[in-house]
């Protein structure tokens, strides 16, 4: 990544803000993984097995990196599935939040 081309990017994961550089043409790549990310994260939070953000960035990272080094098809595909299901009922609770915010006010 050049620093010249780099601009600033803000992500939100595990209900936390992360301030990147990025070049332009790789941001949208950048958002879809750190969607990917938070979905993995909060699978392992929401499991109850893990406590703590440091803790659960460790066990996603650590099933990431074995999940490549194993290089199943079948894990892959199984992830990406479980990682679409993630973001698809991340965004749905996003609207229905907004959503219900529309009608108190």
């Amino acid at each position: 990544m050049s620093q010249e081309s780099a601009k600033p990017i803000t992500l939100r994961i595990l209900e936390r803000e992360y301030q990147f550089s990025s070049p332009k043409s790789q941001q949208d790549q950048l958002v879809e993984a750190a969607r990917f990310l938070d979905g993995r994260m909060r699978e392992i939070r929401d499991s109850g097995r893990v406590v703590g953000t440091e803790r659960i960035a460790v066990m996603a990272a650590l099933n990431l990196a074995f999940e490549l080094l194993n290089g199943s098809e079948q894990a892959n595909t199984s992830t990406v599935d479980k990682s679409r299901l993630s973001q698809l009922k991340y965004r749905i609770e996003e609207v229905l939040a907004s959503d219900s915010q529309l009608e108190l006010t």
